[in-house]
């Protein structure tokens, strides 16, 4: 049986982070919307050339466009067994699509995490969240800090600060999340895959939490 799962949560719940993690426990990829972004506009495919033309003139990507995108990477092989959906769906039209194209790989999603944390506890971790520039790692001066100050443990590239992980920035971040998302949660909770998740806890006590609850639905 196939394990797709996709993991909800505001900037500096941890979702990322916890999504490896979860992927990397039930041997699964780790789909990320960012990632599938970026491959497609450096391997400038033809859903990434229509993307920058978006991109490139700061509108939205149409949301045929993102799908068209995550449904040619969940029909790559190393999905065959499941995933772990990070930045997808954002919406409930894309939720509908995800459903959809997972109907027609003869699947279904399995169940949605939503990792919830206190918004000044969101703030605080994100305010101090730096970035691998080559692949986009994450680490935390303060939670998560490298073992070489300024330099990705795993890739050996810098590590920086992004400027939208400023105090002011993050908080607009938030609500942002807050107004468009609601209506994503309340799409999962009505389908009754929605589980709630206490990411206020160490990094390996939420994983495995997630873990429990992903067993307890395989149940």
């Amino acid at each position: 049986m196939s394990t797709f799962v996709v993991l909800l949560g505001p900037p500096g719940a941890g979702k990322g982070t916890q999504a490896l993690r979860l992927a990397k426990s039930m041997g699964v990829p780790h789909v990320s919307s960012g990632d599938i972004f970026r491959e497609n506009l450096k391997n400038q495919t033809e859903l990434g050339v229509i993307a920058k033309t978006y991109i490139d003139q700061g509108q939205l990507v149409p949301d045929d466009v993102t799908i068209g995108m995550i449904r040619d990477r969940l029909s790559r092989p190393d999905c065959k067994e499941g995933a772990i959906l990070d930045g997808f769906p954002r919406t409930p039209l894309q939720a509908e699509a995800l459903e959809q194209i997972l109907r027609e790989f003869n699947c279904d999603l399995c169940a949605v995490l939503h990792i919830k944390v206190d918004e000044e506890i969101l703030a605080r971790r994100t305010c101090g969240r730096l970035t691998c520039r080559k692949a986009g790692h994450i680490f935390h001066m303060e939670f998560n800090p490298p073992k070489v100050a300024g330099i990705c443990d795993i890739d050996g590239s810098e590590l920086y600060q992004r400027p939208d992980d400023m105090r002011e920035t993050v908080l607009e971040r938030i609500e942002v999340y807050k107004r468009e998302t609601e209506p994503l949660i309340e799409h999962f909770r009505e389908s009754g895959l929605l589980r709630e998740v206490d990411g206020d806890h160490p990094i390996e006590e939420v994983t495995a939490t997630m873990i429990a609850l992903l067993e307890n639905k395989a149940d």
